[in-house]
C-alpha cells in the first residue's frame, strides 16, 4: 500500500505582547483600550522615573492591577534602579505590600537585588530590565541561570542580532522597545543630567539634559585636538561643560526617538515575545496614539499582511525629536526607503484635549482642553475603533454659552459630535 505523506502545514507567528507605559491609571486604561495586553509602571523610590506617579499609593497599584488582571492582561512593577546601600536596606520591607497585590513580574536591573527577591519571593517572575545592558547570548543564558524568566534587550542591537539570540535561547522570553525615548549615551547611561544637576540618571532622577537647547562653541585647542565648549543658555547662561571630538565624532547631543514600527514584522518573525513602547512620563494621548499604530502593525504582520504607511503619519503627529529605528538596522535596503520618506510631512498635531463628560440629549461632550481650540479648527476624535476627522463648528463655555475659542490650559467647554459619532459616547457614558 502506497505510504501517505503529508506536508507539514506552516506554523503561524505568535502574536507578540504589547506592553506600554502607566504613571496613572487614565494610562493604563487608555493603553488597554487602544490595543495594548500589558503595562508597566514603578514606585518612584525603586524605580528609574523618580518623579511621583499615580502608583506610588498601594490603593491605586491595587486598582491598576485588578484592572489589568479583569481585562487578561498583565501588569509589570518596575524595580529596575542601582540602589545605593540605604535603598538596598529598606527594599524588602518596602516593596513587600506591593507585592502581595500579586503584580505579574517585577523589571530589575541590579544583580544584588535580583537576588534578594528571588530569595524573598521566589515565585515572582523576574524580568531583566534594558538598563543591564544584555546584548548577546551567552549574557542571557546567564540570566536564566540566575532565575530571570525574560530579558529585555539592549536597544544597540540589530534585527540579525536579536534573531541569533533568539535561535541560541529558543525558552527565554525576550523583549525589545520599539518606540519612544533613546538615551543619548548608552541605553540609560547618561553623564549630562549628573554633570549640570547632580541628579544621577542611574538613581531615577534624570532630568532629561539631553533635550535641553544646547549652543556649542569652539575654545582653545590642545595637545589632545579640538576642544568645544557645550552650554544650555534657556538657564544655565554661562554654564560650560568641554566636550572633544576625536576622528569617531562627539556622542553628547540629543538623540532622535525611536520609532520602528516599520520593523515589526520582522520581530514577529523572529518570535520575540514583547514589543515595548517608551514613555511612563507622556500623556494619556501619546499612549492611545502609540498603542493603537503598533496594534494595527502587529496585527498586520500576524496575518502576513505589510505595513500601512500610513501608521508612520500617524506616529508623525506625536510630539517627538525626529525619527530614526535605532541600532535595528544598519543600511536600509529599497524597499524601506518608502517607509522613511513615504508619509505625508503634515501628518503633525497638536493634542487639544481630553474628553470628560457627555449630554445625550444635547449631543454635546464636555472637553478639558490643554491646548487652544478654535472654532472651524479640523481635528481628531480618537477613540479605540478608530479615528473620526470632523470640523469643529459649534462651542459651548461651562454655562451653555456659545463661544469662538477655548484657550486651553484646563478650561472647560463643550463640543457638538458629528452625528455618527454619538453612539460610541452613549455606550461609554450612559
Amino acid at each position: 500500500m502506497a505510504a501517505l505523506f503529508r506536508l507539514p502545514c506552516p506554523m503561524s507567528p505568535r502574536i507578540p505582547e504589547l506592553l506600554a507605559p502607566a504613571g496613572s491609571l487614565a494610562m493604563l486604561d487608555t493603553a488597554f483600550a487602544f490595543g495594548a495586553t500589558a503595562i508597566y509602571a514603578g514606585q518612584p523610590r525603586y524605580s528609574l522615573r523618580v518623579r511621583n506617579n499615580d502608583f506610588g499609593d498601594l490603593e491605586v497599584l491595587a486598582a491598576g492591577i485588578r484592572r489589568a488582571h479583569g481585562l487578561g492582561h498583565a501588569f509589570y512593577l518596575v524595580s529596575n534602579i542601582y540602589p545605593h546601600g540605604a535603598k538596598l536596606k529598606t527594599y524588602l520591607d518596602d516593596m513587600a505590600p506591593a507585592i502581595a497585590l500579586g503584580p505579574d513580574a517585577l523589571i530589575m536591573s541590579d544583580p544584588g537585588l535580583i537576588l534578594l527577591a528571588r530569595e524573598t519571593w521566589p515565585q515572582m517572575p523576574i524580568h531583566l530590565s534594558v538598563q543591564a545592558n544584555t546584548v548577546n547570548s551567552a549574557a542571557v543564558r546567564f540570566w536564566q541561570l540566575a532565575g530571570v524568566s525574560r530579558v529585555i534587550l539592549s536597544r544597540e542591537l540589530s534585527l540579525d542580532e536579536i534573531a541569533e539570540i533568539r535561535q541560541a535561547c529558543p525558552d527565554m522570553e525576550l523583549e525589545v522597545f520599539v518606540h519612544g525615548a533613546l538615551c543619548v549615551a548608552y541605553s540609560g547611561r547618561c553623564l549630562l543630567s549628573g554633570y549640570f544637576n547632580h541628579r544621577d540618571p542611574n538613581q531615577g532622577s534624570c532630568t532629561n539634559s539631553c533635550r535641553w537647547d544646547y549652543k556649542v562653541e569652539p575654545a582653545k585647542r590642545d595637545a589632545s585636538g579640538d576642544v568645544w565648549l557645550l552650554e544650555e543658555r534657556e538657564r544655565r547662561e554661562g554654564s560650560h561643560m568641554p566636550i572633544e571630538e576625536d576622528e569617531h565624532g562627539t556622542y553628547i547631543l540629543n538623540s532622535k526617538d525611536l520609532r520602528a514600527i516599520e520593523h515589526v514584522q520582522r520581530l514577529v518573525e523572529i518570535g520575540v515575545d514583547s514589543l515595548k513602547i517608551e514613555g511612563r512620563t507622556k500623556s494619556p494621548y501619546y499612549v492611545a496614539r502609540a498603542c493603537q499604530a503598533y496594534r494595527q502593525a502587529i496585527t498586520d504582520a500576524v496575518a502576513g499582511r505589510p505595513l500601512n504607511p500610513a501608521l508612520l503619519g500617524q506616529l508623525e503627529g506625536l510630539a517627538n525629536r525626529g525619527y530614526t529605528d535605532g541600532f535595528y538596522q544598519r543600511h536600509h535596503e529599497a524597499d524601506y526607503q518608502n517607509y522613511l520618506r513615504g508619509h505625508s510631512e503634515s501628518g503633525r498635531s497638536l493634542y487639544v484635549g481630553d474628553i470628560t463628560g457627555f449630554d445625550a440629549a444635547r449631543g454635546r461632550v464636555e472637553f478639558c482642553a490643554k491646548n487652544k481650540l478654535s472654532a472651524g479648527d479640523r481635528i481628531e476624535l480618537i477613540q479605540p475603533g478608530g479615528v473620526r476627522e470632523f470640523t469643529v463648528d459649534e462651542i459651548e463655555n461651562a454655562e451653555g454659552q456659545a463661544i469662538d475659542v477655548v484657550p486651553g490650559s484646563g478650561h472647560r467647554a463643550w463640543l457638538k459630535l458629528p452625528e455618527d459619532s454619538v453612539g460610541a459616547f452613549v455606550a461609554r457614558f450612559v
